[in-house]
């Protein structure tokens, strides 16, 4: 899950200080809502869904908003909003895979919220290979 170019993980003077777990935590909460708020509110009203599937709909809309999110812009809704960003420590831009395996490993919530070193990173960004910076301004 490597990207090709080899390139390291901003440094903080490239705008990767370290992401506070208070925002991250409030990231995520923002889109969970939002994910809430589309489910109920719009595929709700469209799509008849069975109670089973409406209540997967919002973790599956979580994974694949996460999967697009970091895939193609570095951030989903909650991390744009609060002014972070996923990186890779290797390379220059997050995969699909590893966003595939970050989002995957999110929507478990387990791995994310165990943090076994002192740089702050889940599991989920561990396994992926990434990390949540604060954006450059």
């Amino acid at each position: 899950m490597s990207s090709s170019t080899g390139r390291p993980a901003p440094t903080p003077d490239e705008g990767g200080d370290h992401a506070p777990l208070g925002r991250r935590l409030v990231a995520i909460v923002v889109d969970w809502v939002a994910c809430l708020l589309i489910t109920h509110g719009l595929i709700g009203r469209v799509v008849e869904l069975s109670p089973e599937a409406f209540s997967f709909a919002p973790l599956a809309l979580l994974f694949l908003l996460n999967l697009a999110g970091t895939t193609l812009g570095g951030a989903t809704f909650g991390h744009r909003l609060l002014g972070l960003r996923v990186v890779p420590m290797v390379g220059e831009w997050v995969t699909p895979l590893r966003a595939a395996v970050r989002a995957a490993l999110l929507c478990l919530a387990i791995p994310a919220m165990i943090v076994i070193s002192d740089d702050g990173r889940g599991l989920h960004d561990r396994a992926a290979g990434t990390r949540i910076v604060r954006a450059s301004r």
